[in-house]
């Protein structure tokens, strides 16, 4: 029976907290990373997991023909296609000055076209780029490659060149099929063009799709959210993203267009719960946070055996401990750093062009940033954790008292071994893991000294 939660508790734990799909949060970085130590620890990762895990990357490809107004990905607005070749030029330099640093082949267990919009380039451009990776590496046996694709522009072509390069998953950004919120967000996909993508993607023989669905976008009621997973329901794709819509209208100014119909808390709430009971009626099981599939998904098998993993790209089947970002903006995370690629198109260029790495931010790991992690990880993966030392001995008493208070209320079990997520705690596991998340409560109680000094 599914748990009731108390309006109280959402009320409560209704507070910004961090998706972890890093640890330390980008935002908290030391930002203490230059490239000689960049190149040393990329050698460092590739000789210690590269040889068994091989090496998985993340490619930002951020043109898009039109604005998407509910966006917060890093993108760049044109019609103009003739972009496509310099920008595949950077990206195949970019890779070539790893090749310089790593083995001549090196292992590759992954890759992921993110944006963006990855189809905005011509199916001759990428192939142009993956020709020369694929071609530059040994790919492992088990490699996931995928991408995420536009119903409206994701055409034959597309699928059929980057399924005859190794592609067997496309994940299409669907976020709603009411038209009043299509209009709204500048995104008008009917469904037939979602049909379409879809079958022809399963026509040509791609194993998985995943729909990228959103809620709490304008105009979005319990009518229409019903509405659109019963539209859903008739494509059955393999996995869903559930996903909550974020308003930073002061960073993303287009969002201020439709603020004013933008569903209440409480509302918004509501859609989650509604979008969950229907996806529990069609078959699907929760993964983790947002995610959604079905029995036989490799990503739910793989929560089940407690062999999920979770990186930039959010939940994976892919054990490698390495992920490279090529492309502006870009993230790597190599488990000893974490490093961002510069974030604006020209300035990224120039500098690949220099023969440089874009490097914008970096993190080295400490040792207690990497048990921390470990222990996050867990959590958001297993929903269950060890202790990696005695940690009685190290909480601090307002976190020990928060976590007397989450057990209390039925959220967790915990004991001197380790911690576990109850049912009910489930949909507040971003607050539990802000429990144990030393870097924010350093800057909390930083901002705090400094507030009493002035």
């Amino acid at each position: 029976m599914k748990p009731t939660i108390a309006a109280d508790l959402i009320k409560k734990y209704n507070v910004p907290a961090p998706r972890y799909t890093s640890y330390p949060t980008v935002p908290l970085w030391a930002d203490n990373l230059t490239e000689k130590p960049w190149i040393n620890l990329v050698k460092k990762a590739y000789d210690d997991f590269g040889e068994k895990e091989g090496i998985t990357l993340y490619i930002h490809l951020p043109y898009c023909e039109s604005l998407c107004t509910y966006c917060g990905c890093n993108k760049r607005i044109t019609k103009n296609h003739a972009v496509e070749t310099p920008f595949i030029s950077s990206i195949i330099n970019e890779w070539g000055k790893y090749l310089r640093i790593l083995h001549s082949k090196p292992k590759l267990s992954g890759i992921h076209l993110g944006g963006g919009t990855p189809t905005f380039f011509s199916p001759e451009s990428l192939q142009e780029m993956l020709g020369f990776i694929l071609e530059s590496s040994e790919v492992m046996a088990n490699a996931e490659f995928s991408f995420e694709g536009h119903p409206n522009n994701t055409t034959r072509g597309h699928l059929q060149t980057l399924f005859d390069l190794g592609f067997r998953r496309v994940s299409y950004g669907i976020q709603d099929f009411n038209l009043d919120v299509q209009k709204a967000i500048h995104r008008i996909q009917p469904f037939e063009k979602v049909k379409e993508a879809t079958d022809v993607a399963r026509e040509i023989g791609y194993e998985s799709v995943n729909f990228d669905l959103i809620y709490g976008l304008p105009h979005q009621s319990l009518e229409t959210i019903t509405d659109t997973f019963m539209q859903v329901a008739l494509l059955k794709p393999d996995r869903i993203a559930f996903y909550s819509y974020a308003h930073l209208p002061s960073a993303f100014p287009a969002q201020k267009s439709f603020e004013q119909f933008l569903p209440k808390e409480s509302e918004k709430r509501a859609l989650y719960e509604k979008g969950k009971e229907i996806l529990a009626e069609m078959g699907y099981l929760e993964v983790g946070m947002d995610h959604f599939a079905l029995s036989n998904d490799p990503l739910y098998l793989a929560k089940e055996n407690k062999t999920l993993h979770r990186n930039f790209m959010g939940y994976t089947t892919s054990p490698s401990k390495i992920l490279l970002g090529l492309g502006n903006s870009s993230i790597s995370d190599i488990y000893y750093a974490y490093a961002q690629n510069t974030k604006v198109i020209e300035p990224y260029k120039e500098q690949i062009g220099k023969g440089n790495f874009a490097l914008l931010k970096g993190h080295i790991m400490s040792e207690e940033d990497i048990s921390t992690r470990n222990l996050i990880l867990q959590l958001i993966c297993n929903q269950k954790a060890n202790w990696e030392e005695p940690f009685f001995e190290n909480i601090e008493i307002s976190n020990f008292n928060q976590l007397v208070a989450f057990e209390m209320e039925g959220l967790i079990a915990f004991d001197e071994k380790g911690i576990q997520i109850l049912e009910a705690g489930k949909p507040f596991i971003r607050n539990i893991c802000m429990v144990f998340d030393k870097r924010m409560q350093e800057k909390e109680q930083k901002q705090f000294q400094f507030s009493q000094a002035i």
